[in-house]
Formats: C-alpha cells, sequence, structure tokens
C-alpha cells in the first residue's frame, strides 16, 4: 500500500492522476499546507523541504522496510518504474520523458505558483506590477513551449501517454486565473482537451483531503499565524546534536 500525504493542489493532483490511472490502491494521508500540517515532526521525517506531497510505500519492490519519497517528480518516476507503466524502458524514450518532467518541476510549476502568488497579492504589499507581468509573461512563454512542443505529437513524449504529460496538466488547469487565453495555443488545446476527458485524469483531479477552507472566513488572529508561518519563511535551525554522538 502507498500512502500520499497529500493536499489538494497542482502537486498533490499530480500523483494522484498516476496512481488512478494504473489503478493501484493507496491511502491519502491529508496534509493541510494552510493550517501549517507540513511543519510537524512526524511530516518533516518523510519531507524534509516542508512541501507536501510525500509518499511512503509500505511495499517496495524487492521487499525490506518501507520507502519514503518526497518531491513529486520523484514520487512519479518511483511510482511509474516500480508498476512498468508510464515511462519508457529504453534509454532514449526513458530520457525523453524525463526531461520534460524536470522541464515541469523547474520551470512550469515555480513559474506558474509565482505567478499565482503575486497575481492574488493585489496591491497589499505595495506596487506588484512588475512581478505580476514578469511571472504572467513567463507563464505565457511556458505555455508556447508547451504548444510549440505538441504541434506535431500527440503526447509531450511523444507517440505515448506518460507522467510527462500527467505531471505537467494539473499546472494547465487554473489557465484563466493565470491570465492566460489557451486559445492561442491551439496544439495545447487539443491536449489540453484530451488530457481532461480521460476518466482516470478527472478521477486524479477530483481526489480531497478534508473539507475545504475559506480563508476569509478565518477569524483574524488565525489569518495572521497561517500568513506569518507560510510566507516568508526562513531557514529552519538544526536540531541540537546528540549528546555523546
Amino acid at each position: 500500500m502507498i500512502d500520499i500525504h497529500y493536499w489538494p493542489t497542482p502537486n498533490g493532483k499530480k500523483v494522484t492522476i498516476l496512481l488512478e490511472e494504473l489503478g493501484l490502491p493507496y491511502t491519502i494521508v491529508p496534509c493541510n499546507i494552510g493550517k501549517g500540517d507540513q511543519f510537524t515532526d512526524g511530516f518533516l521525517a518523510i519531507g524534509p523541504n516542508n512541501r507536501m506531497p510525500a509518499m511512503v510505500d509500505h511495499d517496495p519492490a524487492g521487499g525490506g522496510p518501507p520507502i519514503t519519497l518526497f518531491e513529486s517528480g520523484a514520487i512519479m518516476l518511483y511510482i511509474a518504474e516500480k508498476a512498468g507503466r508510464f515511462l519508457a524502458s529504453d534509454t532514449r524514450g526513458k530520457w525523453e520523458v524525463t526531461q520534460w518532467l524536470i522541464w515541469q518541476m523547474a520551470n512550469q510549476g515555480p513559474k506558474t505558483g509565482e505567478a499565482g502568488h503575486f497575481r492574488r497579492l493585489g496591491d497589499t504589499q505595495g506596487d506588484q506590477s512588475y512581478a505580476v507581468r514578469r511571472f504572467t509573461d513567463e507563464v505565457n512563454r511556458l505555455y508556447g513551449v508547451l504548444n510549440n512542443r505538441l504541434y506535431d505529437r500527440p503526447y509531450l513524449a511523444g507517440d505515448d501517454y506518460t507522467i510527462a504529460d500527467m505531471i505537467s496538466y494539473p499546472w494547465t488547469v487554473g489557465w484563466e486565473a493565470q491570465g492566460q487565453d489557451i486559445n492561442e495555443f491551439k496544439h495545447f488545446k487539443r491536449w489540453f482537451e484530451e488530457m481532461g476527458a480521460r476518466p482516470a485524469v478527472q478521477r486524479g483531479m477530483a481526489v480531497t483531503a478534508g473539507p475545504a477552507e475559506d480563508f476569509a472566513t478565518l477569524p483574524p488572529e488565525e489569518r495572521q499565524r497561517r500568513m506569518k508561518l507560510l510566507y516568508n519563511q526562513r531557514a529552519r535551525p538544526a536540531p541540537d546534536a546528540v549528546s555523546g554522538a
């Protein structure tokens, strides 16, 4: 059985899409990032970057103790390799998929996240117009990368549907809030609509982890606590050395 420490954000939904496509049994362990569950000692033991998702595989190939992983890209590589699906086994095919997986982790996810942050922030922290323009334009560029990639092939890695497609799709669902018009990208739009029509993608996107919260309805002191916890994080101090070590 695989445990997924999860909250329903694009980074979490990448993994649930893969698990639904594979039809593998899994357990959702809620990690409410709004409340700060990702900073607990229990979570940090498997997700030291204090970001979800994180995974515990209680039945790894070859036996032995459970395997824990953090970072959605690593989790998806592990699950796909273990299942023997959605990741090519030949050298060229495997690295075709892997480069797009890393592209998503290094480019699409971070830049889209920054665009969302500054677009939601408004003017509560001063003039954000440069940051909004900078990251909205960068997200537009990345949609262009997808569009140009998909003009002559059905999927990102070529003819086969892979984890490269699954990891990229959830970050595109919010295109309107990102300030984009997908009608500008007809090849991407074809892929986007095909992805959204897949039953397993729909199931993976629909996975929840408890009742949704409306941040605006929280008491002011709780809103302040969470903003202090979540924004402008700095380094966490290392634990004290074990006595006698």
